[in-house]
């Protein structure tokens, strides 16, 4: 009798306690919908085990279930993601942003970088004139010669602090466009990044200029991307200043 009983209580323990043993620690990624990026702070529901846990800010999450329960995925600003766990290793949610904010805007004239480079040209005729004096022969009635005044342009004080003058000015239309191409709202739109790590990021992977000059829309964009793969492996270290930019003639 004792033996029956036994038995009894062991099949309606196993019976109890079955599901629980069944269970299993899943792993797992959220990911934007649209940008294909990361998302952190996302709570994550066994809605059949009840069992909940917030995933961590590389996206990733841990969480007991078992064949047939439904997971939930929710976050603010984002609609709710539900899957039915059916054995998978890893289960991955793709979760869309419930609308897209757009902060305000004020629209102000901005000169475009070939305007300011004419502006330099206008305010600054004489300078570029002495920085590029024209051909080194002239012409006269007894025939052609050395032009006197580009000599003098080639070698006069003056002539050299105008060509380092319009160099500089070709500099600064050149950073101009960098600028313009490689924008905080470009690189903030592709990686999400905002605040001291998007300045750090624009510092550390500042493109040059003959490559923003040919480059492609789509071209600046798997640009971004490839290098917010490394940025993110070392985000908060800040880089040294390029030497060949420091001009050590400067007084400091």
């Amino acid at each position: 009798m004792n033996t029956n009983l036994n038995i009894v209580l062991l099949m309606l323990l196993l019976f109890v306690c079955g599901p629980i043993y069944s269970q299993q620690k899943i792993e797992g990624l959220i990911f934007d919908k649209d940008t294909k990026q990361r998302i952190g702070r996302v709570l994550m529901i066994n809605k059949t085990s009840g069992a909940n846990v917030f995933n961590n800010s590389r996206g990733e999450f841990a969480l007991e279930m078992q064949r047939g329960d439904q997971i939930i995925a929710q976050k603010e600003h984002y609609f709710s993601d539900t899957l039915t766990y059916q054995g998978e290793k890893v289960l991955i949610f793709n979760l869309k942003k419930t609308s897209i904010y757009i902060d305000p805007v004020t629209v102000v004239a901005r000169k475009t970088p070939e305007q300011i480079l004419a502006d330099r040209h206008r305010d600054y005729d004489k300078a570029y004139k002495l920085a590029d004096p024209g051909s080194y022969l002239s012409v006269g009635p007894t025939g052609a010669g050395l032009s006197i005044n580009a000599i003098y342009s080639l070698f006069s004080r003056e002539a050299k602090n105008a060509r380092r003058l319009t160099k500089y000015f070709q500099k600064e239309y050149e950073e101009n466009i960098v600028d313009i191409r490689f924008s905080k709202e470009l690189i903030k739109g592709v990686t999400g990044l905002e605040g001291e790590p998007l300045d750090n990021f624009m510092v550390r992977y500042r493109p040059s200029y003959d490559f923003v000059s040919l480059a492609t829309h789509y071209q600046m964009v798997s640009y971004i991307k490839s290098k917010y793969e490394y940025f993110k492996f070392v985000p908060y270290i800040k880089p040294l200043p390029d030497l060949n930019n420091i001009d050590i003639n400067k007084e400091y």
